[in-house]
């Protein structure tokens, strides 16, 4: 890869990009990372049934997950069949009442009510029995999702998942809003409309990065492209969330929708019903807009509440069984199942063991499972198969569903499979580096050259970079009760400010000399913004 410094080239190898022309795409984000949405399994199929139900004026419902990639998606489908004259209605099913994925009871009501062709966003890959009644009544049902795949399919007139193993689709990476949007581009490429695709980027960025999926290849054009659209979006709901946020607009980037948006988004289907936040993105009114984004304000502040409640809870009984498990498990009858999976990455973060959280119910149990690289949980539970009632999800993230009576056969067999599977592993979280260089060497060219990585996300992280025998020139603590740790540094005659988030209970390995890992990003240091080192761990020169 000539012309390209040696530490983009690492960077890309990182990413596992070795050819000038994948080099060339990714840097400049080009269109070309993109694929045509007829190499999607079904596409074809799914356009021509969707094109006679536009013709013929049938009630199109889209049916979609209450997290905020399905919000997304459910919005994003619904605004551009709209758009093109479609009779659609939106059905977010209720969290507590009905569950994840499709439901019987709720499909055939949308029948009674008119509805022919339905269409899931972010779930229906394992909705096989539901599929099957739906289909027998004469309702059909499009699927589009992006989870992994169990066989067999559900008979559903289209089953549009680029995990599929039957077909070669070049990007099986992509959110449920992804695989959403590319039905819509399929379709707006048919009828010569595909220019009218760019206002519902917003959209697509807001769900890919709250969904946490590689932010590569299509991802990152999306991605790319989303932001630019959020940046200037038209969405009255999406101004007064990001402005109650405390947020800008030309500001917003990864990081931002990761941690501030998509919890408030999220935060209404977690408690309860997620249609407020569908309505908060679609509203055209300025007052409605001013009053679900408080909403959602509101109910972030309780979740957030509810998930540090239940997650002290959940660390006294793990304490009281032992957290040596190899896999960790704890739940009980008054565990709010909006907030499991979050109370489970939190213990996956703490302890580093993959982690089911649990509610206890008379008849059915309902869970949350979260993992490590090193264990694929859909692998396990698929090995569980004959205890379940359903599940579905992601190697490290997934949710299941199983008669109350299996629940304590189904931990033993949890904790067989993850002995075997992790016996030989140390379970330790672990940083990866990206690259060494030596601080004297950074400057503003070199920070310009990381930026060129950006968007960031997952698979795709802001850089680690490890500098040795680095001189500490001075240090204090900051923060509430001293929590963070700022460093004076120097290198050469290089003097750098670098602080240490939630490292300010390690002063007492400062040494003179240290190796130290960080991420350059821009500070505020006395009024002025300035490169500095966000530093992510440190080890002492002895």
């Amino acid at each position: 890869m000539a012309g390209l410094p040696p530490l983009a080239v690492q960077l890309l190898f990182n990413r596992g990009i070795s050819e000038p022309t994948q080099a060339e795409a990714f840097l400049s984000v080009s269109e070309r990372l993109q694929s045509d949405p007829f190499l999607l399994p079904d596409m074809e199929k799914a356009i021509a049934r969707l094109y006679r139900a536009l013709l013929g004026s049938e009630s199109i419902a889209i049916y979609g997950d209450f997290d905020a990639d399905g919000i997304c998606g459910i919005a994003l489908l619904t605004q551009g069949l709209s758009n093109l004259g479609g009779k659609v209605i939106p059905y977010i099913p209720h969290r507590l009442r009905e569950g994840y994925g499709l439901n019987s009871a709720s499909l055939e009501t949308l029948q009674q009510q008119g509805v022919t062709l339905v269409i899931t966003v972010d779930c229906g890959t394992s909705s096989i029995p539901e599929v099957e009644q739906a289909q027998r009544r004469g309702l059909d049902i499009i699927v589009t999702d992006h989870h992994s795949i169990s066989y067999p399919l559900p008979p559903a007139l289209a089953v549009i998942n680029p995990k599929r193993e039957d077909f070669a689709y070049p990007f099986p990476q992509l959110a449920g809003v992804g695989v959403a949007f590319k039905l819509l581009q399929a379709l707006f490429q048919i009828l010569g409309k595909e220019g009218q695709l760019a206002e519902l980027l917003d959209l697509v960025a807001l769900g890919t990065v709250a969904d946490m999926v590689p932010l590569l290849g299509e991802n990152r054009y999306l991605v790319k492209k989303g932001l630019e659209a959020l940046s200037q979006t038209h969405r009255l709901g999406l101004q007064e969330m990001v402005h109650l946020a405390g947020l800008e607009l030309s500001d917003l980037d990864t990081e931002s929708i990761s941690w501030i948006l998509a919890p408030r988004l999220n935060a209404p289907g977690r408690l309860d019903q997620a249609l407020s936040s569908y309505r908060l993105l679609v509203t055209d009114s300025p007052e409605e807009a001013h009053y679900l984004a408080g909403e959602l304000e509101q109910k972030n502040a309780q979740r957030q509440k509810l998930t540090e409640e239940f997650l002290a809870r959940a660390k006294e009984q793990l304490f009281i069984s032992g957290i040596d498990s190899p896999i960790l498990i704890v739940g009980g009858e008054d565990y709010p199942s909006g907030v499991a999976g979050l109370i489970a990455s939190k213990l996956v973060d703490e302890f580093y063991r993959p982690t089911i959280i649990f509610k206890l119910a008379q008849d059915i149990t309902r869970g949350s499972a979260r993992s490590i690289p090193e264990f694929d949980i859909i692998t396990a539970l698929r090995e569980c198969q004959e205890l379940l009632l359903q599940f579905g999800g992601h190697p490290t993230a997934a949710g299941f569903a199983l008669p109350t009576k299996n629940v304590t056969q189904f931990q033993q067999r949890l904790l067989n499979i993850a002995a075997n599977r992790l016996a030989s592993i140390e379970l330790h979280p672990f940083l990866t580096v990206e690259a060494e260089i030596s601080l004297s060497t950074i400057n503003g060219e070199i920070f310009k050259l990381i930026q060129r990585f950006a968007p960031f996300g997952h698979s795709n992280p802001l850089p680690a970079l490890l500098s040795r025998g680095v001189k500490v020139i001075d240090y204090h603590l900051a923060g509430n009760g001293g929590q963070h740790l700022r460093l004076k540094l120097r290198q050469g005659d290089i003097v750098w400010q670098g602080i240490g988030f939630g490292l300010g209970n390690l002063t007492a390995e400062l040494t003179p000399e240290i190796n130290v890992v960080y991420n350059l990003i821009v500070d505020q240091w006395g009024g002025e913004n300035i490169l500095a080192l966000n530093i992510l761990d440190f080890a002492p020169v002895r």
